[in-house]
Protein backbone atom coordinates (compact mmCIF):
# COMPACT_ATOMS: atom_id res chain seq x y z
CA UNK A 1 0.00 0.00 0.00
CA UNK A 2 0.51 3.53 -0.25
CA UNK A 3 0.33 5.51 3.04
CA UNK A 4 0.23 9.05 3.43
CA UNK A 5 1.40 10.33 7.05
CA UNK A 6 0.79 14.23 8.56
CA UNK A 7 1.13 15.77 11.98
CA UNK A 8 -1.63 18.58 12.68
CA UNK A 9 -2.20 20.99 15.23
CA UNK A 10 0.15 21.86 17.93
CA UNK A 11 4.06 20.28 18.29
CA UNK A 12 4.20 17.92 21.29
CA UNK A 13 7.11 15.25 22.18
CA UNK A 14 6.44 12.08 20.52
CA UNK A 15 4.92 12.27 17.24
CA UNK A 16 8.47 11.69 15.54
CA UNK A 17 8.02 8.37 17.41
CA UNK A 18 4.97 8.04 15.77
CA UNK A 19 6.51 8.18 12.53
CA UNK A 20 9.61 6.21 13.05
CA UNK A 21 7.34 3.25 14.19
CA UNK A 22 4.69 3.22 11.30
CA UNK A 23 7.20 3.45 8.57
CA UNK A 24 9.47 1.10 10.34
CA UNK A 25 6.24 -1.56 10.51
CA UNK A 26 5.12 -0.52 7.47
CA UNK A 27 8.17 -1.10 5.18
CA UNK A 28 9.63 -3.80 7.12
CA UNK A 29 6.35 -6.41 7.40
CA UNK A 30 3.89 -4.89 4.88
CA UNK A 31 6.33 -3.92 2.27
CA UNK A 32 4.14 -0.44 2.21
CA UNK A 33 5.62 2.96 0.22
CA UNK A 34 5.16 6.64 2.67
CA UNK A 35 4.56 9.99 1.73
CA UNK A 36 4.48 12.61 4.41
CA UNK A 37 2.49 15.92 3.97
CA UNK A 38 4.38 18.81 5.36
CA UNK A 39 2.85 20.89 7.51
CA UNK A 40 -0.56 19.08 8.39
CA UNK A 41 -3.26 19.93 6.72
CA UNK A 42 -2.25 22.52 4.94
CA UNK A 43 0.65 20.31 3.19
CA UNK A 44 -2.66 18.41 1.93
CA UNK A 45 -4.12 21.19 0.48
CA UNK A 46 -0.70 22.47 -1.15
CA UNK A 47 0.24 19.16 -2.49
CA UNK A 48 3.51 19.73 -0.28
CA UNK A 49 5.25 16.12 -0.23
CA UNK A 50 8.68 14.48 0.82
CA UNK A 51 9.48 10.65 0.84
CA UNK A 52 9.46 8.64 3.94
CA UNK A 53 11.88 5.93 3.73
CA UNK A 54 13.91 3.72 6.36
CA UNK A 55 16.71 6.04 6.48
CA UNK A 56 14.46 9.44 6.44
CA UNK A 57 12.78 8.13 9.88
CA UNK A 58 16.29 6.47 11.31
CA UNK A 59 17.29 7.87 14.88
CA UNK A 60 14.65 10.46 15.06
CA UNK A 61 12.61 8.52 17.48
CA UNK A 62 14.53 10.39 20.52
CA UNK A 63 14.01 13.64 18.75
CA UNK A 64 10.87 16.56 19.74
CA UNK A 65 9.11 18.38 16.94
CA UNK A 66 8.00 17.14 13.98
CA UNK A 67 10.37 16.02 11.09
CA UNK A 68 6.50 16.44 8.86
CA UNK A 69 6.00 20.26 10.74
CA UNK A 70 2.94 20.79 11.25
CA UNK A 71 -0.04 23.80 11.55
CA UNK A 72 -3.65 24.63 12.30
CA UNK A 73 -5.11 24.34 8.98
CA UNK A 74 -8.78 24.18 9.17
CA UNK A 75 -9.35 22.17 5.85
CA UNK A 76 -13.26 22.75 6.40
CA UNK A 77 -12.96 26.50 6.49
CA UNK A 78 -11.46 26.88 3.15
CA UNK A 79 -13.77 26.60 -0.08
CA UNK A 80 -14.21 23.06 -1.67
CA UNK A 81 -10.93 21.90 1.08
CA UNK A 82 -12.04 18.21 1.76
CA UNK A 83 -12.53 17.82 -1.98
CA UNK A 84 -9.00 19.11 -2.90
CA UNK A 85 -7.42 16.96 0.19
CA UNK A 86 -9.00 14.06 -1.71
CA UNK A 87 -7.89 15.34 -5.23
CA UNK A 88 -4.29 15.90 -3.79
CA UNK A 89 -4.18 11.99 -1.64
CA UNK A 90 -5.94 10.70 -5.12
CA UNK A 91 -2.82 12.38 -7.41
CA UNK A 92 0.01 11.06 -4.98
CA UNK A 93 -1.74 7.23 -5.55
CA UNK A 94 -2.19 7.30 -1.37
CA UNK A 95 -4.56 4.32 -0.11
CA UNK A 96 -4.46 5.51 3.30
CA UNK A 97 -4.13 8.53 5.15
CA UNK A 98 -2.89 8.28 9.10
CA UNK A 99 -3.50 11.91 10.44
CA UNK A 100 -1.38 12.35 13.87
CA UNK A 101 -2.80 14.85 15.92
CA UNK A 102 -5.85 16.30 18.41
CA UNK A 103 -10.04 16.66 18.22
CA UNK A 104 -9.29 19.54 15.35
CA UNK A 105 -6.88 17.36 13.47
CA UNK A 106 -9.65 14.40 13.52
CA UNK A 107 -12.07 16.44 12.88
CA UNK A 108 -10.54 16.95 9.38
CA UNK A 109 -9.69 13.01 9.43
CA UNK A 110 -13.46 12.30 10.04
CA UNK A 111 -14.96 14.78 7.45
CA UNK A 112 -12.61 12.66 5.07
CA UNK A 113 -13.58 9.53 5.98
CA UNK A 114 -17.43 10.80 5.77
CA UNK A 115 -16.78 11.77 2.04
CA UNK A 116 -15.37 8.53 1.41
CA UNK A 117 -11.19 8.50 1.86
CA UNK A 118 -9.68 5.62 3.88
CA UNK A 119 -7.85 7.15 7.16
CA UNK A 120 -7.33 6.47 10.86
CA UNK A 121 -6.39 8.74 13.51
CA UNK A 122 -3.37 8.45 16.49
CA UNK A 123 -4.44 11.06 19.73
CA UNK A 124 -2.02 13.66 20.18
CA UNK A 125 -2.75 16.57 22.51
CA UNK A 126 -0.77 18.06 24.84
CA UNK A 127 -3.78 18.53 27.03
CA UNK A 128 -4.15 14.88 27.83
CA UNK A 129 -7.82 15.82 26.99
CA UNK A 130 -8.76 13.79 23.54
CA UNK A 131 -11.92 11.70 24.56
CA UNK A 132 -11.98 7.93 24.45
CA UNK A 133 -8.37 7.40 25.42
CA UNK A 134 -6.76 7.02 28.75
CA UNK A 135 -3.64 9.35 27.89
CA UNK A 136 -1.89 11.11 24.50
CA UNK A 137 1.35 11.42 24.19
CA UNK A 138 3.46 14.44 24.72
CA UNK A 139 1.14 14.68 28.12
CA UNK A 140 4.00 12.87 30.27
CA UNK A 141 6.86 14.63 28.85
CA UNK A 142 4.74 17.92 29.42
CA UNK A 143 3.86 16.94 32.88
CA UNK A 144 7.26 16.20 33.35
CA UNK A 145 8.52 19.65 32.51
CA UNK A 146 6.07 21.26 34.52
CA UNK A 147 6.46 19.48 37.80
CA UNK A 148 10.29 20.21 37.20
CA UNK A 149 9.93 24.16 37.13
CA UNK A 150 7.32 23.61 40.10
CA UNK A 151 9.84 22.09 41.74
CA UNK A 152 12.61 25.09 41.45
CA UNK A 153 10.22 27.88 42.30
CA UNK A 154 9.94 26.37 45.33
CA UNK A 155 13.52 27.25 46.42
CA UNK A 156 13.27 30.68 44.92
CA UNK A 157 9.85 31.62 46.17
CA UNK A 158 10.90 30.39 49.94
CA UNK A 159 14.16 32.53 49.65
CA UNK A 160 12.06 35.51 48.86
CA UNK A 161 9.02 35.35 50.88
CA UNK A 162 6.64 35.29 48.00
CA UNK A 163 3.82 33.86 46.37
CA UNK A 164 4.77 32.56 42.83
CA UNK A 165 1.90 31.65 40.52
CA UNK A 166 3.05 29.10 37.70
CA UNK A 167 0.72 28.95 34.49
CA UNK A 168 0.65 25.40 32.46
CA UNK A 169 -1.13 24.55 29.73
CA UNK A 170 -4.84 23.04 29.67
CA UNK A 171 -7.63 25.35 27.58
CA UNK A 172 -10.57 23.33 29.17
CA UNK A 173 -9.48 20.57 30.88
CA UNK A 174 -6.62 20.62 33.96
CA UNK A 175 -4.68 17.43 33.17
CA UNK A 176 -1.35 19.35 33.78
CA UNK A 177 -2.35 21.82 36.21
CA UNK A 178 -3.23 19.00 38.83
CA UNK A 179 -1.03 16.55 38.13
CA UNK A 180 2.45 18.91 38.14
CA UNK A 181 0.70 20.90 40.61
CA UNK A 182 0.80 17.79 43.35
CA UNK A 183 3.78 16.02 42.16
CA UNK A 184 5.15 19.37 42.65
CA UNK A 185 3.69 19.79 46.31
CA UNK A 186 2.02 23.55 44.81
CA UNK A 187 -0.46 25.32 47.56
CA UNK A 188 -2.87 25.77 45.22
CA UNK A 189 -3.99 24.22 42.28
CA UNK A 190 -6.33 25.96 39.67
CA UNK A 191 -8.38 24.31 36.54
CA UNK A 192 -10.44 25.40 34.05
CA UNK A 193 -13.09 22.70 34.89
CA UNK A 194 -13.89 24.77 38.21
CA UNK A 195 -13.60 28.81 38.42
CA UNK A 196 -11.60 30.46 40.58
CA UNK A 197 -12.83 31.47 43.89
CA UNK A 198 -10.14 34.32 44.69
CA UNK A 199 -11.37 34.63 48.18
CA UNK A 200 -10.03 30.55 48.82
CA UNK A 201 -7.27 31.02 47.16
CA UNK A 202 -6.03 33.90 49.59
CA UNK A 203 -7.12 32.33 52.41
CA UNK A 204 -5.02 29.14 51.74
CA UNK A 205 -2.28 30.93 51.16
CA UNK A 206 -3.03 33.17 54.06
CA UNK A 207 -3.01 29.93 56.69
CA UNK A 208 -0.22 29.14 54.86
CA UNK A 209 1.83 32.00 56.24
CA UNK A 210 0.57 31.68 59.74
CA UNK A 211 1.57 27.90 59.78
CA UNK A 212 5.03 29.00 58.91
CA UNK A 213 5.03 28.85 55.17
CA UNK A 214 5.81 32.42 54.41
CA UNK A 215 5.78 31.73 51.03
CA UNK A 216 2.94 30.19 48.22
CA UNK A 217 3.16 28.17 44.77
CA UNK A 218 0.01 28.65 42.61
CA UNK A 219 -0.32 26.14 39.53
CA UNK A 220 -2.94 27.46 37.33
CA UNK A 221 -3.94 26.16 33.84
CA UNK A 222 -3.95 28.98 30.93
CA UNK A 223 -7.84 28.38 30.71
CA UNK A 224 -8.91 28.69 34.09
CA UNK A 225 -11.32 31.47 34.69
CA UNK A 226 -11.71 34.60 37.18
CA UNK A 227 -15.70 34.53 37.62
CA UNK A 228 -16.14 37.75 35.99
CA UNK A 229 -13.65 37.70 33.84
CA UNK A 230 -13.67 34.56 31.45
CA UNK A 231 -10.52 33.25 29.66
CA UNK A 232 -7.55 35.53 29.55
CA UNK A 233 -6.34 35.73 25.82
CA UNK A 234 -3.47 37.81 23.95
CA UNK A 235 -5.29 39.70 22.02
CA UNK A 236 -8.69 38.99 20.33
CA UNK A 237 -7.50 37.07 17.71
CA UNK A 238 -8.68 33.02 16.64
CA UNK A 239 -7.14 30.37 14.72
CA UNK A 240 -8.91 28.65 11.57
CA UNK A 241 -10.62 26.31 14.71
CA UNK A 242 -12.00 29.37 16.44
CA UNK A 243 -9.15 29.14 19.57
CA UNK A 244 -8.15 32.17 20.73
CA UNK A 245 -4.77 32.42 21.91
CA UNK A 246 -4.99 31.24 25.79
CA UNK A 247 -2.00 33.58 28.19
CA UNK A 248 -1.98 35.63 31.05
CA UNK A 249 -3.94 34.11 33.82
CA UNK A 250 -0.94 34.09 35.79
CA UNK A 251 -0.04 37.44 36.10
CA UNK A 252 -3.79 38.28 36.07
CA UNK A 253 -3.93 36.05 39.18
CA UNK A 254 -0.74 37.25 40.94
CA UNK A 255 -2.00 41.18 40.57
CA UNK A 256 -4.89 40.08 42.42
CA UNK A 257 -3.38 37.63 44.67
CA UNK A 258 -1.00 40.80 45.59
CA UNK A 259 -3.76 42.95 46.15
CA UNK A 260 -5.64 41.33 48.49
CA UNK A 261 -2.89 39.94 50.70
CA UNK A 262 -0.63 42.35 50.74
CA UNK A 263 2.69 39.42 49.82
CA UNK A 264 4.88 40.29 46.88
CA UNK A 265 3.33 37.86 44.28
CA UNK A 266 4.94 36.86 41.10
CA UNK A 267 4.10 34.83 38.17
CA UNK A 268 5.40 32.69 35.59
CA UNK A 269 4.37 31.37 32.45
CA UNK A 270 6.11 27.76 31.28
CA UNK A 271 4.34 28.37 27.79
CA UNK A 272 6.24 26.36 24.32
CA UNK A 273 8.26 24.74 27.20
CA UNK A 274 6.35 22.63 27.77
CA UNK A 275 6.18 21.17 24.17
CA UNK A 276 9.68 21.33 23.07
CA UNK A 277 12.51 18.96 23.38
CA UNK A 278 13.23 15.13 23.94
CA UNK A 279 9.80 13.10 25.29
CA UNK A 280 10.50 10.98 28.07
CA UNK A 281 10.81 7.12 28.12
CA UNK A 282 6.72 6.59 28.79
CA UNK A 283 5.82 8.95 25.78
CA UNK A 284 8.45 7.18 23.55
CA UNK A 285 6.97 3.87 24.27
CA UNK A 286 3.48 4.74 24.05
CA UNK A 287 3.91 6.76 21.04
CA UNK A 288 5.62 3.42 19.44
CA UNK A 289 2.87 1.77 20.17
CA UNK A 290 0.03 4.27 18.82
CA UNK A 291 2.26 4.03 15.66
CA UNK A 292 2.25 0.14 15.37
CA UNK A 293 -1.39 -0.04 16.25
CA UNK A 294 -2.16 2.56 13.43
CA UNK A 295 -0.53 0.77 10.48
CA UNK A 296 -1.91 -2.75 11.84
CA UNK A 297 -5.79 -0.55 11.44
CA UNK A 298 -4.83 0.21 7.83
CA UNK A 299 -3.87 -2.98 7.13
CA UNK A 300 -7.01 -4.48 8.47
CA UNK A 301 -9.58 -1.85 6.58
CA UNK A 302 -10.70 -0.36 10.08
CA UNK A 303 -11.27 3.10 8.53
CA UNK A 304 -12.50 5.87 10.53
CA UNK A 305 -11.02 4.98 13.81
CA UNK A 306 -8.55 6.26 16.31
CA UNK A 307 -6.01 4.35 18.26
CA UNK A 308 -6.51 4.39 22.21
CA UNK A 309 -5.01 3.40 25.25
CA UNK A 310 -7.96 1.61 27.29
CA UNK A 311 -5.48 0.81 30.68
CA UNK A 312 -2.19 -0.95 29.36
CA UNK A 313 -4.25 -1.91 26.05
CA UNK A 314 -3.99 -0.51 22.72
CA UNK A 315 -7.81 -0.53 21.07
CA UNK A 316 -9.31 1.76 19.06
CA UNK A 317 -12.64 3.81 18.95
CA UNK A 318 -14.76 5.88 16.03
CA UNK A 319 -13.39 9.45 15.21
CA UNK A 320 -16.39 10.36 15.95
CA UNK A 321 -16.77 9.43 19.37
CA UNK A 322 -13.09 10.83 19.94
CA UNK A 323 -13.94 14.40 18.70
CA UNK A 324 -17.06 14.09 20.07
CA UNK A 325 -16.02 16.12 23.63
CA UNK A 326 -13.14 17.13 25.49
CA UNK A 327 -12.08 14.74 28.51
CA UNK A 328 -11.92 16.66 31.48
CA UNK A 329 -11.35 16.36 35.30
CA UNK A 330 -14.31 14.75 37.48
CA UNK A 331 -14.71 15.09 40.82
CA UNK A 332 -12.41 12.00 41.56
CA UNK A 333 -9.81 14.03 40.58
CA UNK A 334 -10.96 16.95 42.47
CA UNK A 335 -10.91 15.34 45.61
CA UNK A 336 -7.06 15.04 45.23
CA UNK A 337 -6.86 18.77 45.78
CA UNK A 338 -9.30 18.75 48.32
CA UNK A 339 -8.00 15.91 50.44
CA UNK A 340 -4.81 18.16 50.37
CA UNK A 341 -5.89 21.81 50.91
CA UNK A 342 -6.02 22.59 54.92
CA UNK A 343 -9.38 22.76 56.35
CA UNK A 344 -10.37 26.55 56.65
Amino acid sequence: MRVGLLTGGGDCPGLNAVIHAVVKKGINHYGDEFVGFLEGWRGVIENNTTPLTLEKVDGILTLGGTILRTSRTNVRKIEGGIEKCIATLKANKIDALIAIGGDDTQSVTNALVQAGFPGVGVPKTIDNDLNGTDVTFGFDTAVSIATEAVDRLHTTAEAHNRVIVCEVMGRDAGWIALTAGVAGNAHVVLVPEKPIDIDHVCALLKYNHDHGKKYGIVVVAEGAKIPGAGQATLGGKVDSFGHARLSGIGQALAELIEEKTCYETRSVNLGHTQRGGTPTAYDRMLSTRYGLAAIDLVHEGAFGRLVVLHGTKIESIPLAEAISKNRQLDESFFAIIDGLEPKI
